[in-house]
């Protein structure tokens, strides 16, 4: 059952990688101004919630099969991924707003944000490659 479990945070880690780098360069075609702010925040809106929901479904999996460790270490980038979801100004497009995104430093702190959470599924991804292993010799 842990093979499983992990199998399917694997996968999904995959998916939230690819998520981070089609975010990554998103921002940067619209940093260069190879797309305009509008379209880029309309495509980056469009994956906000199933990025949300990827990543607290692997947290809450992790509650219920009872790893502590990799539960505390996805928790704050769930509630940070929420938080930014529910906190979205009224009138706004969604997280990522075409009026907005080009003042004050918006669009580094998206890009920068980018970055992190792509530097945490890589890590996250090995994390459970190894766990998955470990449990497929356990068993």
């Amino acid at each position: 059952m842990e093979a499983v479990v992990f199998l399917f945070s694997l996968l999904d880690c995959c998916a939230l990688i690819f998520l981070s780098v089609y975010f990554i360069i998103t921002l940067s075609d619209l940093e260069c101004d190879y797309i305009n702010a509008r379209s880029c925040c309309s495509k980056l809106n469009k994956w906000v919630i199933p990025e949300v929901i990827g990543h607290a479904l692997v947290t809450v999996l992790m509650l219920v099969s009872l790893h502590w460790f990799i539960f505390l270490l996805n928790l704050p980038v769930a509630i940070w991924n929420i938080y930014r979801f529910i906190m979205v100004p009224s009138g706004n497009m969604g997280v990522f707003d075409p009026t907005e995104i080009h003042n004050r430093g918006q669009l580094k702190s998206h890009m920068k944000e980018a970055m992190i959470k792509l530097g945490f599924y890589l890590l996250c991804f090995f994390m459970y490659l190894y766990s998955m292993i470990l449990a497929l010799i356990n068993d």
